[in-house]
């Protein structure tokens, strides 16, 4: 990895971990794909991985009191089921249509999200059966396993103080499985470094600004820059497979 590949990969993390602390959920929708474009799928996902790991286990140590457990453990076992097959489709799948893949998965979660906001897609142990299977296989091959929580979560009306937490629950488990069945990324010790301060800045600013910005301000943003990282995913795809 190249000393400007590790300086570029400090900016998604740094708005990726922004946007989870503030709303609960956004680092591998907003941070991911913006990091699959800059590293490369393969090294962009476990990196997602690993530090969506970390940032979880943060914020969950500030916020665990509210934490719905059952859910948790609902969303989590088919999560973890389907995730061996998440991890065969990006060991197999070459760089271009594995990036299209990707982008094209941030896009479509992103509009399942916006959608659950107007009906309830997802609902009860059916609902989070879908919800954490589909998260456990996009978590893997797309390092976002987000967006299907949150439209369970809409789904079910939770309160924002027990999204967030389950949240973090939730996605250490599925993040920590996904990491496991592929491996600690190939990264430079500066793009470590780097990263671990991105992280750091973002999560101290995202409990500031959890404080300060509106909730519906809040969620164009998130909207806005995972479009915008899913659809650089897609360009960097075919540009490759060209």
């Amino acid at each position: 990895m190249s000393a400007a590949t590790a300086v570029l990969l400090a900016l998604p993390v740094l708005i990726g971990a922004l946007t989870q602390r503030t709303t609960g959920l956004g680092f591998g929708l907003v941070g991911g794909p913006l990091m699959v474009a800059a590293a490369g799928p393969h090294i962009g996902v476990s990196l997602s991985n690993a530090l969506s790991m970390v940032l979880c286990g943060t914020v969950l140590a500030r916020t665990w009191r509210d934490t719905h457990w059952r859910s948790v453990l609902m969303l989590a076992l088919p999560a973890i089921a389907a995730i061996p097959l998440g991890a065969f489709v990006a060991a197999v799948s070459p760089t271009g249509p594995l990036l299209v893949l990707i982008g094209s998965m941030v896009i479509v979660a992103v509009v399942a999200t916006v959608l659950a906001g107007r009906q309830r897609l997802l609902r009860g142990v059916p609902g989070a059966v879908i919800a954490g299977a589909v998260s456990g296989f996009m978590s893997v091959t797309a390092g976002v396993g987000g967006p299907m929580v949150s439209v369970y979560a809409l789904s079910e009306r939770w309160a924002r103080r027990v999204l967030i937490p389950t949240a973090q629950a939730y996605l250490l488990m599925v993040n920590f499985g996904s990491l496991v069945s592929k491996g600690i990324p190939e990264v430079s010790w500066l793009g470590w470094v780097c990263c671990g301060a991105a992280l750091v800045i973002g999560a101290i600013a995202g409990e500031w600004l959890d404080k300060r910005i509106a909730a519906k301000t809040g969620r164009r943003l998130i909207i806005g820059v995972a479009l915008i990282g899913g659809a650089a995913s897609v360009v960097r795809g075919v540009v490759t497979m060209l």
